[in-house]
């Protein structure tokens, strides 16, 4: 597809690929084991332009448009799942809400240093009661003499314990319904921000999920983002491109578990033969093959739509509902062509079958995807 891209975006593209094949890939198992990403590794992406590529050059950003995005965040997940939820979560939620609605104070203030990695981005909006309801919060937030006073839980927030500021939700009207949530840029060092300690997950385990807990937690009233009651459109607004990004993930998820599992399939000798000249296998991999291209087709159909400023929500979620589903398909068959080793450890295919799952969950589970696409026919 190579012909397809511009020179900028195969530039994006080979610069990930060569961070994700030397920096990241021969370490993601030793991460996934510890459970945190080296300080080091994050700086290297802010360094290379990853942690700022939806904000513009003039604000510090390396944007070029949203093909390249999908490109760089598909090649960094075929070598480190984790360090892409870091990537995708920190620029969709974290600078796209302040690029979006900040004001020139907040955008001056923010967005530069979350472009360079100087603070990584958090998104704090699930609480345990509410996931995909994402109208029923039960954080408060109170104006009391000029300061804002947050006081609730949040769940399941990525970066959470490494992050310099958060975007965090809360109720300023509870009358108000829908039209009673605001949001708020929280820097993560203000007295009251409490981040527990990191949920113990089935994949991604390199990246930190935790639970916050806002305990009188006073920000400057400047601190809203928007305006009071516009809460709701704020964490709905950037689901376009938070979806791009994880159904890119999702493609390079399945893409690493697919070359692995190729590989396996042209050395391992069974019968007399290398596996991949037992039609059952070669099969196999002709399917995953097909639904990895098939994928890559709708994660760049929604990129492009979006980098044009077109409404895209319902190619977006087919892209991410699609490429998620896919990528659990493809790394279940990865496993399968290993055999009992690929239930080992000591092979990668099992650990992307364990980052391939929350693919279905995270930026709204593939039910979710279902019911916005059937709105939309």
């Amino acid at each position: 597809m190579d012909e397809f891209y511009t020179d900028d975006q195969r530039m994006i593209r080979d610069a990930a690929r060569d961070l994700s094949t030397g920096r990241l890939a021969p370490y993601a198992a030793d991460w996934d084991r510890e459970g945190s990403l080296p300080d080091e590794v994050v700086s290297q992406l802010g360094e290379l332009g990853f942690l700022g590529m939806i904000v513009p050059p003039e604000l510090g950003g390396s944007y070029t448009d949203y093909v390249a995005y999908a490109l760089a965040i598909e090649e960094i997940a075929a070598g480190c799942a984790s360090c892409a939820t870091l990537v995708s979560v920190h620029n969709s939620v974290g600078c796209g809400p302040v690029l979006q609605y900040g004001s020139e104070a907040q955008k001056d203030r923010w967005l530069g240093k979350l472009a360079s990695g100087e603070a990584i981005g958090a998104f704090c909006l699930t609480e345990p009661q509410a996931g995909s309801e994402a109208n029923n919060l039960r954080t408060r937030a109170e104006l009391h003499n000029g300061r804002w006073v947050l006081n609730g839980s949040k769940q399941f927030v990525t970066n959470a314990a490494r992050a310099g500021v958060a975007i965090v939700f809360a109720v300023t009207d509870p009358t108000a319904g829908k039209r009673g949530l605001s949001a708020f840029i929280v820097p993560t060092d203000t007295p009251g921000f409490n981040v527990g300690p990191p949920e113990k997950k089935l994949g991604i385990r390199a990246s930190d999920t935790c639970p916050v807990a806002l305990e009188n937690c006073a920000i400057p009233e400047a601190n809203l983002l928007g305006s009071r009651g516009e809460g709701l459109k704020i964490a709905l607004s950037n689901l376009e491109g938070g979806r791009i990004g994880i159904a890119a993930q999702a493609l390079g998820i399945a893409r690493a578990a697919f070359e692995v599992a190729r590989s396996y399939a042209h050395e391992r000798v069974q019968f007399g033969e290398p596996l991949v000249r037992h039609q059952s296998v070669a099969n196999l991999l002709a399917d995953m093959a097909t639904r990895l291209n098939a994928a890559r087709f709708l994660v760049h159909h929604a990129a492009r739509l979006r980098t044009l400023g077109k409404p895209c929500l319902s190619e977006a979620s087919q892209a991410k509902l699609y490429a998620s589903e896919m990528a659990e398909e493809v790394c279940s068959h990865a496993i399968q062509i290993h055999g009992g080793y690929g239930y080992l450890n000591d092979y990668p295919v099992e650990r992307h079958y364990r980052d391939a799952r929350i693919t279905q969950i995270y930026e709204g589970t593939s039910e979710v995807q279902r019911m916005v696409i059937a709105r939309q026919l």
